[in-house]
């Protein structure tokens, strides 16, 4: 029996492997990974690699055995059909007979259309018959304080969220709540909305930046729109900024609040504070 974790080392992958790490052998960890390469530091520490990608389902032949625990790390490429990427582990999983696959899903409440392929992967999960854990997780501290670079050029965090506020977490501890489920027992059949103790807003998150920094931050809120503007104006591609200001159309209407629990009772403590990620990327 092997846990297997996809995406292995993109941001959240990563950290699963590490906490995997501090919890069972290596040798009975997988990580599958895209470049070898860059997983060296995870082979040098006794983890079996396996190289496969989303895009190419030859490369899943094989690669899971029965007994397995599976993390299905959604896809990042919004441009490459992830729903279909997904059936490609899915099909390969339930091939194997896999013990449990595990998905990494967006809030049950979220309308926007970030959510549409997670909410389509969940019904591809469903309808395969597989022991599944869904895996809901909320909006990541990581997404606003891994980008504080312009926020402190301008003095002002530039949202079209109005008041709404965001139940964030740490992406460690969203990589503890898929090791807790990797790890135990208990979990099949599952479904884990998942996001911080703490809700805030934009303007309490200037706010605390200011108090951080010592300089005058403010919340400027604009319009949607005026918002996917900004975004392209920095780069992202037109699709990924509408995709993106629509999450905080979502955040406006509350729907990345989450008032479950079931992240922390996972994880068998509390939340990371939105404070103390500020306080990480400001030292890091």
């Amino acid at each position: 029996m092997s846990i297997v974790v996809t995406g292995a080392t993109g941001h959240l992958g990563r950290l699963v492997v590490e906490q995997l790490l501090e919890k069972v052998p290596a040798e009975q960890i997988t990580a599958v990974v895209r470049d070898e390469k860059k997983a060296a530091g995870l082979a040098a520490r006794g983890v079996r690699l396996a190289v496969a990608d989303y895009n190419a389902p030859e490369t899943f032949d094989g690669l899971f055995a029965a007994g397995d625990r599976v993390l299905l790390i959604s896809g990042n490429e919004f441009d490459r059909g992830r729903v279909r990427q997904h059936k490609v582990v899915i099909d390969a999983a339930k091939a194997a007979g896999v013990a449990l696959l595990a998905y990494t899903s967006a809030p049950g409440g979220l309308t926007a259309a970030l959510a549409d392929d997670h909410r389509a992967t969940e019904e591809v999960l469903l309808a395969s018959g597989l022991p599944y854990s869904l895996l809901r997780n909320g909006w990541y501290h990581e997404n606003y304080t891994e980008n504080l670079a312009p926020v402190l050029e301008h003095g002002a965090v530039v949202q079209a969220a109005g008041e709404g506020r965001v139940s964030s977490a740490s992406r460690a501890d969203y990589a503890a709540a898929a090791v807790a489920v990797l790890t135990g027992e208990g979990h099949r059949n599952t479904t884990y909305e998942l996001g911080g103790d703490e809700a805030w807003g934009f303007a309490e998150y200037a706010a605390e930046l200011s108090r951080q920094t010592g300089k005058e931050i403010v919340y400027d809120e604009v319009s949607v729109d005026a918002f996917a503007g900004i975004l392209t104006g920095a780069g992202l591609p037109a699709p990924l900024a509408a995709i993106l200001a629509g999450v905080d159309a979502s955040i406006e209407k509350g729907e990345l609040v989450v008032t479950s629990g079931d992240l922390s009772r996972l994880i068998g403590r509390p939340t990371t504070p939105l404070s103390q990620a500020i306080t990480a990327a400001l030292n890091g």
